[in-house]
């Protein structure tokens, strides 16, 4: 039986606002995330992990952010749309591993609810999905609090 791999990452700086939405949960705060869309970092660097796993592609090249359609679109939506065409090209995402970078927000409290809305986007068990949350030690411009990071590894398996 055939496996891929696929690997995500995304990133994006914090400006003023009510909360960060990361997997589709916002988590309340005095920022949010800057971006084309709605700056859901995780769903991003997961969608760009199952395209590439995949070989369809990436999240640019499906969701441009020249196509004003985008502006400010759900990043979950955007996932749902990736995963179906993964499936269309006989493809699907069977385990998935996320680590967001960052100094803030602290996700303990909202772990399990980012990773049942991955795995219901992804169409697998809660169990499959992980999601951790790692500091940059103070260092560089996450460690200063100007940002995230996230990085994503999703297993493919025919279906």
């Amino acid at each position: 039986m055939k496996t891929r791999v696929g690997i995500g990452y995304d990133s994006h700086r914090f400006t003023e606002g009510d909360g960060v939405v990361l997997a589709g949960v916002k988590i309340p705060g005095d920022v949010r995330l800057t971006g084309h869309s709605d700056g859901d970092a995780v769903a991003h660097a997961v969608t760009d992990a199952i395209l590439g796993g995949a070989g369809v592609g990436d999240i640019g090249e499906m969701f441009p952010d020249s196509d004003e359609g985008n502006a400010g679109r759900d990043s979950m939506e955007m996932l749902r749309l990736a995963v179906k065409r993964v499936k269309e090209a006989g493809w699907a995402a069977v385990q998935l591993d996320v680590t967001v970078i960052a100094e803030k927000p602290n996700l303990v409290r909202h772990r399990d609810k980012m990773r049942a809305k991955l795995a219901a986007a992804l169409g697998t068990e809660m169990s499959a999905v992980m999601v951790k949350g790692k500091t940059n030690e103070k260092m560089g411009w996450i460690g200063k609090g100007r940002g995230l990071a996230v990085m994503a590894v999703a297993t493919l398996e025919p279906v």
